[in-house]
């Protein structure tokens, strides 16, 4: 690859980066998507969808994300090209080792190329799950009410799978700890 195309890429990457954090500034996430019961009776939400679903880790092995059913979940949407999931995620990944899941689990669903994302957790010392969603992990994240795709996009699931809430953007940690107090143990 030339110079010139991957400065043509950068500038694309800060473009969407630039983006995103416009659309995490000026909008408020759109509802979550209201659960439905098709005709054959199966009931929809997007928790249940998410928990449909097998991603691959950095690894390259599935997973099934049933696996976090049961427990409070923060699942954090994000990619190694957007600035403000970089600047979050170290702190993201100190919250998730100071509480070791006992009270919450964290994961990261990457809207990335798995060596991007294998790098970059790395680099970062990443050790809460990370999982390769791709573009299909933006469809999800649009489930959630984030309608614009605009990263990063995190959601605080609780242990009776219901959405207790949705961050647009970088992290409040100061506002997500106190949601997550709320939690109890």
């Amino acid at each position: 690859m030339n110079k010139k195309h991957l400065a043509a890429y950068a500038a694309v990457a800060v473009l969407f980066g630039v983006m995103g954090a416009v659309v995490a500034l000026y909008k408020k996430p759109a509802p979550v998507a209201p659960t439905t019961i098709a005709s054959d009776g199966q009931v929809t939400n997007p928790v249940t969808n998410l928990y449909a679903q097998s991603l691959n880790d950095l690894e390259g092995k599935p997973q099934a994300l049933a696996q976090w059913k049961g427990k409070p979940l923060l699942v954090n949407f994000w990619a190694t090209w957007c600035g403000p999931c970089v600047r979050e995620m170290p702190e993201l990944a100190h919250l998730a080792e100071e509480d070791g899941g006992k009270r919450f689990n964290v994961i990261g669903i990457g809207i990335d190329s798995p060596t991007n994302m294998s790098e970059f957790a790395a680099k970062m010392k990443i050790a809460y799950p990370l999982y390769v969603g791709g573009m299909g992990g933006t469809e999800l994240s649009r489930g959630f009410g984030n309608t614009n795709g605009g990263l990063p996009y995190t959601v605080l699931i609780g242990a009776d799978g219901q959405v207790i809430k949705t961050y647009l953007g970088e992290l409040k940690f100061d506002e997500l700890r106190a949601d997550l107090d709320k939690l109890g143990t």
